[in-house]
């Protein structure tokens, strides 16, 4: 294997990665706040219509991230109030959300269909970003390194900071979050908030740098991965970032097996290979009884207030 495709095949897995630490990192974040929300595939796919339109319109990549972030979080808001508003089921409510930006995103995105937008490539100079071996470390979106960066400052908000403290003391114990005055509402919008404009940022991933074009469903199930993602990670940053880069490894053997012409495993085979090794770690997970061993104690539950 020779020096350019070593860094060819590196460079695949990041960027197949970076959607799903996107997403896995804003999901954490709702999680351990007692929120579970598995409309990610429908933020994803919000965010990948709302980015690439402002982009068309603005030709600004960085006004069209911060719009993918705003259609993420927009649509996280509908799961929020029905949700905490309205204490109507978070499994049911999520399973909804994505029915509702899958169809939405579709309908949005067909007066884009067939448009394009400029990559949204490295920041860094062409001297760096296109060297036959320094591109490995500089030759990214801007995305990619936000997504990275986002890990430890996620970790440090979580773990070191007083905000985090009482994100993580509502999903262990909201009533008693609530007795010393906090406020269990209040908290979780912002986490559902957070975990939607993450999502949104991921979805536009696809929209903006990996195909610079619209199509209907382009995110691909990854919200799934993501989702199972957390679970695997134990509702860990690092193990995250770790689970995230390997079902990466994952969708860049698919590429790889179908360009090298594999012909003992069928192409959808491959093409199926990262969400059947999602069902396989979350049954190993179950099978050995730690599912919920690191879960917020409210993960899923309502907040019924006594007072």
């Amino acid at each position: 294997m020779t020096v350019d495709l070593i860094i060819a095949a590196l460079m695949t897995v990041v960027g197949l990665t970076t959607p799903i630490l996107l997403a896995g990192l804003g999901e954490l974040v709702t999680e351990k706040a007692g929120v579970l929300n598995l409309g990610v595939e429908g933020m994803m796919l919000m965010g990948a219509i709302s980015g690439f339109a402002v982009t068309v319109f603005t030709f600004n990549p960085w006004l069209g991230v911060l719009g993918a972030a705003f259609g993420g979080a927009a649509s996280s808001m509908l799961f929020a109030v029905l949700v905490l508003q309205l204490n109507s089921n978070q499994v049911a409510t999520g399973l909804a959300l994505t029915i509702f930006g899958t169809g939405l995103s579709s309908l949005i995105g067909l007066s884009f269909v067939g448009r394009i937008v400029p990559p949204f490539t490295s920041p860094f100079p062409a001297a760096l970003s296109r060297h036959p071996y320094w591109e490995v470390i500089f030759g990214y979106s801007p995305i990619v390194y936000f997504a990275v960066l986002m890990v430890p400052l996620t970790a440090w908000f979580l773990h070191r900071t007083r905000a985090g403290l009482i994100l993580r003391a509502v999903g262990e114990n909201d009533h008693s979050a609530h007795s010393i005055g906090y406020s269990v509402v209040g908290v979780r919008y912002a986490a559902i908030a957070f975990g939607g404009a993450m999502a949104g940022i991921g979805g536009a991933y696809f929209s903006m740098v990996i195909t610079p074009m619209w199509a209907e469903k382009m995110t691909a199930g990854r919200g799934w991965i993501a989702l199972a993602l957390v679970v695997f990670a134990g509702w860990r940053t690092g193990r995250l970032l770790a689970g995230a880069y390997f079902f990466g490894i994952l969708m860049a053997l698919e590429l790889y097996a179908k360009a090298a012409g594999f012909s003992f495993m069928p192409s959808q085979f491959w093409a199926a290979m990262p969400y059947l090794m999602t069902v396989v770690a979350l049954t190993i997970i179950s099978a050995r009884g730690t599912q919920g061993a690191n879960a917020p104690a409210c993960l899923g539950k309502p907040f019924l207030p006594s007072t």
